[in-house]
């Protein structure tokens, strides 16, 4: 299930990452933001005091939205970890069952010099 909700989020999660950018950028802020270079064509559409309104609250779902997606991006990046776990316990299972042989079977040397010449 988590595969199949991934690609819709993160396609969602682009386009309100793009959106919130471009709404933002277009409100007006003291300096006029990018409405100023349109001549003030977001005033004409929105009406006079309406715009800011209007935007205020398209920034406000957007950015609700972008948020969302974000939890949800990280919930499901978690919950596929699972597999990572188990494959984990099975190398650490794997050590625990070969670290006894490896220095049970190590060659002893003996203490003793051989002595070969009379």
């Amino acid at each position: 299930m988590a595969e199949f909700l991934h690609t819709p989020f993160t396609v969602l999660h682009i386009m309100a990452c793009a959106f919130l950018i471009l709404v933002i950028l277009i409100q007006p802020g003291k300096s006029g933001g990018l409405g100023a270079l349109g001549g003030g064509g977001a005033q004409q559409v929105f009406g006079g005091s309406g715009a800011g309104n209007f935007l205020t609250k398209t920034t406000w779902a957007t950015a609700g939205i972008f948020f969302f997606t974000s939890i949800s991006l990280a919930y499901l990046s978690s919950s596929t970890d699972e597999s990572m776990r188990k494959h984990s316990a099975a190398l650490q299972k794997q050590r625990d069952q070969n670290a006894p042989l490896s220095t049970s079977t190590a060659p002893h040397k003996s203490a003793k010099p051989s002595s070969s010449g009379k």
